[in-house]
């Protein structure tokens, strides 16, 4: 499978996160291009990775095997038909899309009946931690176990059954490492406050949550149960977790996951 040339129209950070992740895992970098209006990035992508880049997106997609279309979704339309103009071959290759809020629909509008894989990594792929959202289109056997080959440094991936779920996994994993950044940031500003410097209080922060993750992955109880067990009633951490509570933690986290997948799903009807 290392064979196939792939090429990604985009050198933003989740293109870097998903090149980083591929070279890590032993694809060659040989194999991969990247093509963008900016230099700064290509070169950048070029020193870090030994990848081939163009500022040609034409170039690119004619040389690839597989084209990744890593550009911000208000770009698509543009791009896509720029492609389809200039080398009306893509349309016979593979195309995997990482952008959010676009339907198969749209795809199809600006390219054709393509093949095409809805993918949606989150930017802990860049230290292969991350999870991965895909939905394919009239893809083979062959083409799906590829797109899961290339994604497969990055973490874990979920193969979806039907497309509306890319919105729901969004909330679940694409947005998510957000909303776990802005609760640590809370945690360092109080420790700061408590008289730790910066430096200490996000090691403190950083090494609490990794463990606190690496235990629930490597643990078969409940989320709750983990909780449980390190909240004896009556104690300091039982006081800090009723507070989140009649403060509404829970209801806020839904609220919150529910407006990412009301704007996906706006930017799928405004776009």
């Amino acid at each position: 499978m290392n064979d196939n040339r792939v090429a990604f129209i985009g050198a933003g950070n989740m293109a870097r996160c998903v090149i980083a992740a591929m070279v890590k895992a032993g694809y060659p970098a040989e194999n991969i291009m990247a093509a963008n209006r900016s230099e700064p990035k290509l070169l950048a992508l070029q020193a870090d990775f030994a990848i081939t880049t163009s500022l040609s997106n034409s170039e690119a997609a004619r040389w690839a095997d597989v084209i990744i279309l890593a550009v911000k979704p208000q770009m698509m339309q543009q791009v896509c038909e720029q492609l389809l103009a200039e080398v009306p071959e893509c349309q016979e290759k593979l195309f995997v899309t990482l952008a959010a809020g676009l339907p198969v629909a749209r795809y199809e509008a600006w390219l054709g009946e393509i093949r095409l894989v809805r993918a949606m990594p989150n930017t802990p792929s860049l230290v292969g931690l991350g999870v991965t959202g895909l939905f394919p289109s009239r893809c083979s056997n062959y083409e799906r176990a590829f797109v899961d080959h290339i994604f497969s440094g990055t973490g874990m991936r979920v193969w979806l059954e039907q497309e509306a779920q890319i919105n729901h996994i969004i909330a679940v994993t694409g947005s998510a490492p957000a909303y776990f950044f802005y609760f640590m940031q809370a945690m360092q500003q109080k420790a700061e406050e408590l008289g730790f410097n910066s430096t200490e209080a996000k090691a403190m922060v950083a090494q609490t949550a990794l463990g606190a993750a690496t235990m629930a992955l490597q643990s078969e109880h409940s989320f709750a149960e983990l909780r449980a067990q390190v909240t004896s009633k009556g104690g300091t951490t039982h006081e800090a977790v009723t507070t989140f509570s009649e403060q509404g933690l829970e209801q806020m986290v839904a609220n919150a996951m529910q407006a990412a997948i009301a704007r996906a799903e706006a930017m799928a009807k405004t776009l």
